[in-house]
């Protein structure tokens, strides 16, 4: 076990389509393969002391994809909800979603919105999951809800602090790792104000292939690493 435990980890689940086309699939087996790998995935991290998971599920660019693709994403999410539910409230995890939610089908919003509530007093571990997200509509979208805020003055200057405080989960502390499975080396638009400090690891390993041990060498090479945030450090 590290010595060093990151109290948020975020994640990239990237890999599913390739996975499926490395076993001459259709990608909807690679996203369903990869659901069964958030629960090894959450698992592991409440094994290891992590506080709070965000992974990035569905992007705003990701409309783009294929209608059919983009179809069964949506549907795959009451399903879900509905099977993990049970297996969040065993094991403590409370559920949280952030982004354009009410861009959403209305029964992916329904099925979030009970899954969050039933498990909000859940304190082992924080599980938020990133739909509809993109890290600049976050930014946009705390802009303006600052501009629409008839209660601020308007001449007051905006802090870091006070801009947090617009975010879409500003009570969730930024992510300490992040972690990028399949092989690219950029962040895609995701947490871009809150990965500001976070060590990045990435692998070649593809989503649906992510298990403990994988984890564990993500966790291992955090713990390697210095943290400076800017300091000077012997």
């Amino acid at each position: 076990m590290p010595a060093s435990i990151p109290r948020h980890v975020a994640i990239i689940m990237d890999g599913n389509g390739r996975w499926a086309k490395q076993r001459g699939k259709i990608r909807t087996e690679g996203h369903l393969e990869g659901a069964k790998s958030i629960t090894r995935m959450l698992e592991a991290a409440g094994n290891a002391g992590v506080e709070y998971i965000t992974v990035y599920a569905f992007s705003t660019e990701n409309w783009k994809r294929p209608p059919a693709e983009v179809s069964f994403l949506m549907n795959l999410i009451p399903k879900f909800c509905k099977d993990k539910l049970p297996e969040l409230m065993k094991n403590g995890i409370r559920l949280r979603v952030i982004g354009r939610i009410d861009g959403l089908p209305k029964a992916a919003q329904e099925a979030l919105k009970n899954a969050c509530e039933k498990s909000a007093a859940n304190n082992k571990l924080t599980f938020t999951i990133a739909l509809n997200y993109g890290g600049r509509a976050e930014i946009i979208d705390a802009v303006n809800t600052i501009l629409a805020d008839k209660n601020r003055p308007a001449d007051q200057k905006v802090t870091e602090e006070e801009f947090r405080n617009y975010l879409y989960a500003p009570d969730i502390p930024d992510p300490d790792l992040l972690i990028r499975t399949g092989g690219e080396k950029r962040i895609s638009n995701f947490l871009l104000w809150e990965l500001s400090y976070a060590e990045l690891y990435v692998t070649d390993v593809l989503w649906p292939d992510f298990d403990e041990a994988e984890f564990q060498k993500a966790l291992a090479a955090f713990g390697s690493r210095q943290r400076r945030f800017g300091e000077v450090k012997p």
